[in-house]
């Protein structure tokens, strides 16, 4: 008999926690796994923010449960951020501080969504939301751009799939999966079309700011107009390689900010006192081993580049952003027992002992993702076996 409910039937598992824990049998087994399924910094917390939690613990003031939306202080830290950084002007009553920017995003869906409501998602697009979508009752319209667009849908598509059921529209700029990177000028483009509908959310994911290699991070809701609008989602895990002090944050119209905050208050309460001490001494101290990491992140890329466009049937392009490359690998498709891009992923797994997710969970089943958040060596070596297994097949 199974009891559980249809909504956890139909809930998909994350692709990427998926392929990370078959990498992780496998070298139980003491078999020699590279993983580059994870988006996850290859670097240690730095040190300061490391001694920020220690010395509020030593304090010994932030034992008892915080405010569910965060402690005022860290509030008013990213309510300055935003101002400085992103030209946004939320209060810190505006701010709610989570348990990652997945639940962020999840607070939002569920203090927005009616069933039925449809979000439009630009595709490709990070994996949680669709799955964040149904699970608050609402339907994904998904709008895709391909690699000879560097991944980014446009306005006009955006402007074609509207409908009266249209509640939110959902991006990532740097994206995950894609690492592609709106420029102001797209995401003008973007606000003209929305400024004709006034009653369409705008959810901004910029978890990936820090990792820009554009030269300027361009936040939609600094557009005007847009503020008032949109919700930007942002957080620590990336920029600050603080994946397992599990901080995140939105900054939204104090309407849905004070929504996402009744959700919260329900199902988890509060961030982790010590961790919001962290992200504290994290935004209000030196950025320089953030700048230091983008940049190893920069040369990373540029290598990853120069290998993987030596594979013969590897369509790759130049990502602007985050640390992942998004090839499309349909080329391989039809060849052995490789029907698709899970096929692909698993025999090389199995067969150079690569760990990569595949881009159907992502919107795109003709790609496949690889994360450079590691070393020069595993990535040197990763590629290396994975041309050698693709030159068996193609």
């Amino acid at each position: 008999m199974d009891l559980r409910s249809e909504r956890i039937k139909n809930m998909v598992e994350s692709a990427t926690l998926a392929m990370a824990a078959k990498a992780r049998e496998m070298k139980q087994k003491g078999i020699d796994v590279i993983s580059l399924s994870l988006g996850e910094p290859d670097f240690k917390t730095p040190k300061h923010i490391q001694e920020g939690a220690k010395k509020a613990i030593d304090e010994g003031k932030y034992f008892a449960y915080p405010p569910v939306n965060g402690y005022l202080d860290l509030r008013e830290a990213i309510s300055e951020k935003f101002k400085k950084e992103n030209g946004l002007s939320y209060t810190a009553e505006q701010i709610v501080v989570s348990n990652g920017a997945k639940q962020s995003i999840a607070n939002v869906f569920l203090a927005l969504l009616n069933p039925g409501d449809e979000v439009i998602v630009f595709s490709p697009y990070w994996v949680s939301y669709s799955a964040l979508v149904e699970l608050a009752e609402g339907k994904c319209v998904f709008i895709k751009g391909g690699i000879e667009d560097d991944f980014k849908a446009t306005a006009s598509q955006l402007k074609a799939a509207i409908t009266s059921k249209t509640k939110a529209v959902i991006f990532s700029s740097p994206c995950n999966p894609t690492g592609s990177v709106f420029t102001r000028e797209e995401l003008t483009e973007i606000a003209d079309v929305l400024k004709d509908h006034p009653e369409i959310v705008v959810i901004s994911d910029e978890i990936y700011e820090m990792i820009n290699y554009t030269g300027k991070h361009a936040s939609i809701g600094a557009i005007e107009g847009m503020e008032d609008r949109t919700v930007t989602v942002n957080g620590f895990a990336k920029g600050f390689a603080m994946t397992g002090w599990r901080v995140g944050y939105i900054g939204a119209p104090l309407w849905l900010a004070k929504a996402a905050n009744k959700i919260q208050g329900q199902i988890t309460s509060a961030n982790c006192s010590i961790a919001q001490r962290a992200a504290l001494t994290a935004l209000t101290t030196t950025y320089e081993p953030s700048y230091e990491m983008a940049e190893e992140y920069k040369r990373r890329r540029e290598l990853v580049y120069g290998l993987l466009s030596e594979i013969p049937g590897v369509d790759v392009n130049m990502p602007q952003g985050a640390f992942y490359f998004f090839p499309n690998v349909s080329s391989y498709f039809g060849k052995g027992q490789i029907k698709n891009a899970p096929d692909l992923c698993l025999y090389l797994l199995s067969e150079a002992h690569v760990s990569l997710v595949d881009g159907e969970a992502f919107g795109d089943p003709d790609c496949i993702r690889l994360s450079y958040a590691a070393s020069e060596e595993d990535l040197r070596t990763a590629i290396t076996r994975m041309k050698a297994a693709l030159e068996k097949i193609y």
